[in-house]
């Protein structure tokens, strides 16, 4: 079985690097990249929500400052796109800390309230603080990536820079995930009180998987703002927040290959379907509703025993004795 597992992400490597070369279309690159900002930024999500349960709703916000702190000092200041990286970084930790605070005395609903409040507070000064933000007119002239002397200056150089960037940060997250770290962020989710009485820390846990949600999701924003060279407040909306929800739940909850699985559906599925006309967003959204019905543990649940085919496959093997 792990050899199966490493030829077939030798096989996806493989394609993931060939197919931008032989399809010559910025568009599609375009669309690529946006995948694997959309892997980071729900990977992020997935220590907050999926693995300690604390229902985050500020995605869209968390993206919104990440992206506006990493565009305003290339554009404003003349920095390098790395210094705006790394800035982007450090608001990620910040903003770790100020909404870990209030998920120490806050869950479930209320929780989820404080995150959206949050979020729709990032939006509205970015909307109205129009000396320094632009205001609904946005950020424009965002620079290109230098690496080094050599200028990411179209969409395919840029998409395997951010290949090479997620391929890192998935490792890192499955590191965590797979760790006395994650194992720890589970037990919270699923008996907080267990993992209380065996003298463990729940606040700096808790503060912990938020910054580190907030660090991915903010160098999602701002990997989004190098990509696009444009951004403005009417796109960090509660919307995009949910869409990132879904992300996750249709991927998997709680498993860094469902991260990665739900994102890419999520956005190329919409792109895919477009040949159907103006009716595309109800096939899919159709679509999405099955998976969620048949496959309630996500999608990563078909590469397991417990997802109902498997089930049924294993139950007849079992009546018949294991005879074909």
């Amino acid at each position: 079985m792990k050899i199966v597992k490493r030829v077939l992400l030798a096989v996806l490597l493989a394609v993931l690097i060939v197919f931008p070369m032989s399809y010559d279309n910025a568009y599609v690159h375009i669309l690529l990249s946006q995948t694997l900002v959309n892997i980071v930024i729900v990977m992020g999500l997935n220590f907050i929500t999926g693995l300690t349960g604390q229902m985050n709703l500020g995605t869209a916000g968390i993206m919104a400052l990440g992206a506006y702190i990493a565009a305003l000092t290339s554009t404003r200041l003349g920095t390098s796109p790395w210094i705006g990286f790394l800035l982007a970084i450090v608001m990620g930790v910040a903003i770790g800390w100020v909404l870990g605070y209030p998920s120490l005395r806050l869950k479930g609903v209320y929780l989820s309230l404080t995150t959206i409040g949050f979020s729709e507070i990032v939006r509205l000064v970015l909307t109205n603080w129009v000396e320094l933000t632009g205001g609904t007119m946005g950020v424009q002239g965002v620079p290109h990536i230098n690496l080094f002397g050599y200028v990411l200056d179209t969409s395919r150089k840029v998409y395997y820079l951010y290949l090479v960037v997620v391929i890192l940060l998935a490792f890192t997250a499955w590191r965590i995930v797979h760790s006395k770290w994650g194992r720890v962020f589970k037990a919270i989710r699923d008996n907080v009180e267990a993992v209380e009485a065996c003298g463990i820390d729940i606040a700096k846990l808790k503060i912990q998987a938020f910054t580190l949600a907030t660090v991915f999701g903010c160098l999602g924003g701002a990997m989004y703002a190098y990509l696009m060279g444009y951004i403005n407040p009417t796109t960090f909306t509660t919307d995009l927040s949910a869409n990132y929800l879904i992300m996750m739940m249709l991927g998997g909850i709680g498993s860094v290959v469902g991260n990665i699985l739900g994102a890419t559906m999520i956005t190329l599925l919409p792109e895919m379907l477009r040949f159907l006309g103006t009716n595309y967003w109800l096939y899919f959204s159709i679509i999405a509703l099955l998976f969620a019905i048949f496959l309630p543990n996500g999608l990563v649940s078909l590469f397991t025993k417990e997802n109902r085919l498997g089930m049924f496959w294993m139950a007849k093997k079992e009546k018949t004795g294991g005879r074909r």
